[in-house]
């Protein structure tokens, strides 16, 4: 059965993946390629580097980081859920919901949008304008991408920790005597010294 923690876990190790793979990007990406003049053409030749598979690889695990945060906060840990309308009346979990979602959104979209780019300079190498300089996907856009897949994860964590006090919250109202009960009046038998059975 899964926990609070393999999720935890789970979620960190594949932020942390999807920031090494960004900024890994982002130092093997060059500046830009060589133009190679051709007969009315430009071909742009780039150095062989790994840019758009890790990439590829931070944004997949951005989203399996992400999906496994979500999946978190609404799992039924020990078989018992939480309804949604409970969990969001936290206005603290609520905030930090929102903004994790968001900012998933805006750092896998950088990356993906870094990626394609990169690709199609790579794909797209031949140009009718002499003075092509064949640049590469703008700098610094792997990198900032990493630093949000990062903030993302951090997000969710938050997001799990306050959901387990909702959680908590919501089974200590639903079973006000607690686990293990209340200790009864009648199990407080005193004896003719004043001490009980």
């Amino acid at each position: 059965m899964a926990s609070a923690k393999h999720f935890s876990l789970a979620v960190a190790l594949f932020g942390c993946l999807s920031f090494i793979f960004g900024v890994i990007a982002e130092n093997k990406k060059p500046p830009f390629g060589t133009p190679v003049p051709g007969k009315d053409v430009v071909i742009c030749k780039f150095p062989t580097d790994p840019t758009v598979a890790l990439g590829i690889l931070s944004v997949a695990t951005l989203f399996i980081s992400t999906l496994l945060g979500w999946i978190s906060v609404f799992f039924p840990y020990g078989g018992k859920s939480v309804p949604k309308d409970i969990m969001f009346r936290n206005t603290t979990l609520l905030i930090f919901f929102t903004v994790a979602v968001g900012v998933f959104v805006l750092g896998e979209g950088l990356m993906i949008w870094a990626t394609i780019t990169e690709a199609l300079h790579r794909i797209h190498n031949v140009h009718q304008d002499l003075s092509y300089a064949c640049p590469t996907a703008k700098t610094g856009l792997f990198g900032g991408s990493a630093f949000l897949a990062l903030d993302t994860a951090l997000f969710w964590l938050v997001c799990q920790m306050l959901t387990q006090n909702v959680r908590t919250d919501y089974f200590e109202e639903d079973d006000p005597k607690g686990e293990y009960g209340q200790v009864l009046a009648t199990d407080y038998v005193p004896t003719a010294t004043g001490h009980t059975a």
